[in-house]
Formats: structure tokens, C-alpha cells, sequence
């Protein structure tokens, strides 16, 4: 993959050069063609098809970090999205009256939000796993179940991979060599790919309950579930406003996981404090 995005790259770097001098014209009216630092946004296109990857790879390994998952790609979106805009940024003094020098503003402290908050639940979930009560054999039937849901996920992927690759080269061949608005770009497979992964949320949620019907495990399987749709639902519409779904969802995800992780600790303490109650009288009693 790591090759393949080198030479993506390159083959970017060439169209953009080959139409500033003139030599071709291959969608020469594209924003991602104008300027040399556009060409990053194709690697980093492949990059997220990796992490993709990356998703289903550790779904049946970690819940949470499955979820971590979901928020370093849309991270990721965002930070590509940067290398297009900041080809296209005004430097002027009216920065703060430019629509496009403001979104760029906008996403550029999203990103330093959302790798602060990643960070966090990264720290939250690794404690959440050192804290699970849950038993052994309860997990490997889980871990089971999610293995399955994984290895249905993997061809389903290459399909909606190459049913979006397909719809994109008929959308570009419809516009008679005239790529498609560059916000439909953006979100290439990965609106569709959300949708089915609010989907796989929602079918762990359900299998979760089988092992077991804690209030705190089920509404934070359930707020993972509606931190997946905020991040959907950003797809959905443009400027600011995506941007703040997105902080939204990921900060809701790490709330969630925090306020879960006080359940587990006091439980733990309450279980310590019983079983030492436990031996003293026991001791007592001999």
C-alpha cells in the first residue's frame, strides 16, 4: 500500500506539471491539479484506505480500539483535506473574511482537537481493558462473534470500494473530463463506509448483551453507536458545521468512556472493601 501511494504521488506530481507547461490538459480545471501541494492528498488517500484496513484488522481484537479506529480516519480526512485547502489559501489581511482561509482555519484546530482527544481515549481504553471484570471464557465467545462480523466485513469492503470506484470513473466520464465538486471527492467511499459501520455498531451493541447487562457496559456501547452517526452524519453537510460533528462525536466518545471507566473503579473499590469485610470477619470468627 505504502507503494502504491509513493506512486500515486509521483503519477499526481506529473499531471500537475505536465498541465502548468502546457504539454496535457487532463482535468486541468481540477482544484487538486493547480498546485504541487495537492499532490500530497492523493498518498494520503491510500494511507486511509489502510487504516481502513487497520479497522477491521483489530475489531475482534479491541472494542476500543476499533473505535479509536473510526476516529484517526476521519482525523485523517480532515488532515488531507488540509493539503488541498492550504494550496489555496489567500495570504491577505482579510483572512477572516475569506470563506476559504476560514474553513482552513477551522480544520487546522479541529485536528490539533481531535488528536488531544484521541490521545485521551487511547489512555481511557487501555485502562477500561486492565479494568474488565469480564470472564475469560465470556470474552473468547465475544471475541469469537466479533471475528466473524470482521471476516464478513472484508469482502463487503472490496465491494463498496470498487462499486465507489466505479460510480466516481462514471461520474468523470458523464462530466466529459471534468472531475466531480471536490467536496464529493472528499467524502468518496467513506460516507457509504460510515453508514455500514453504524451498522456493525449496532449489531456489537446487541451481541454485547449477551454477555452481559451492566447499565454502564450497555450505554457505552450505545454511545459509541451514536458517536459513529454524528461522525456520518458530517458527511452530510459542508463548511463548519461538519467540522464540529466531527470534535462533537469523537469528545462524546471520550466522555462516554470516561464516566464508564468511574463505574468500573468504583465497583472494583466496593468489591475490595467487601471482600476485605469479608476476611476480617472471618478472621474474628476463628
Amino acid at each position: 500500500m505504502l507503494y502504491v501511494a509513493l506512486l500515486g504521488f509521483v503519477i499526481h506530481l506529473a499531471l500537475i506539471f505536465l498541465n502548468k507547461w502546457g504539454i496535457t490538459s487532463v482535468f486541468a480545471e481540477s482544484d487538486l491539479l493547480q498546485n504541487p501541494i495537492s499532490a500530497v492528498y492523493t498518498p494520503f488517500s491510500f494511507i486511509l484506505v489502510y487504516e481502513v484496513y487497520l479497522l477491521i484488522y483489530y475489531l475482534p481484537k479491541s472494542f476500543t480500539t476499533y473505535i479509536t479506529k473510526q476516529y484517526q480516519i476521519i482525523t485523517l480526512i480532515i488532515i488531507r483535506k488540509l493539503f488541498k485547502d492550504l494550496a489555496e489559501l489567500e495570504l491577505t489581511t482579510d483572512w477572516f473574511e475569506i470563506k476559504g482561509d476560514l474553513q482552513f482555519t477551522y480544520d487546522l484546530l479541529a485536528s490539533l482537537i481531535l488528536f488531544y482527544l484521541i490521545y485521551q481515549f487511547q489512555k481511557q481504553g487501555k485502562r477500561l481493558r486492565s479494568n474488565s471484570a469480564i470472564s475469560k471464557l465470556k470474552t473468547q465467545r465475544f471475541i469469537a462473534r466479533k471475528r466473524i462480523i470482521a471476516t464478513l466485513l472484508v469482502p463487503l469492503f472490496f465491494v463498496l470500494a470498487l462499486f465507489t470506484l466505479s460510480g466516481w470513473i462514471g461520474a468523470v466520464s458523464l462530466e466529459s473530463a471534468n472531475m466531480p465538486a471536490f467536496t464529493s471527492i472528499n467524502n468518496l467511499f467513506f460516507d457509504e463506509f460510515f453508514t455500514l459501520l453504524i451498522l456493525v455498531d449496532v449489531v456489537l451493541l446487541l451481541i454485547s448483551l449477551f454477555y452481559t447487562d451492566e447499565f454502564h457496559k450497555i450505554i457505552r456501547n450505545s454511545g459509541f453507536v451514536v458517536s459513529t452517526i454524528l461522525i456520518r452524519m458530517s458527511f452530510g453537510v459542508t463548511g463548519l458545521i461538519s467540522t464540529v460533528l466531527i470534535v462533537v462525536a469523537v469528545l462524546f466518545g471520550l466522555l462516554i468512556i470516561l464516566i464508564h471507566n468511574k463505574y468500573e473503579k468504583d465497583r472494583s473499590q466496593g468489591k475490595a472493601a467487601l471482600g476485605f469485610g469479608t476476611k476480617q470477619t472471618i478472621d474474628q470468627s476463628k
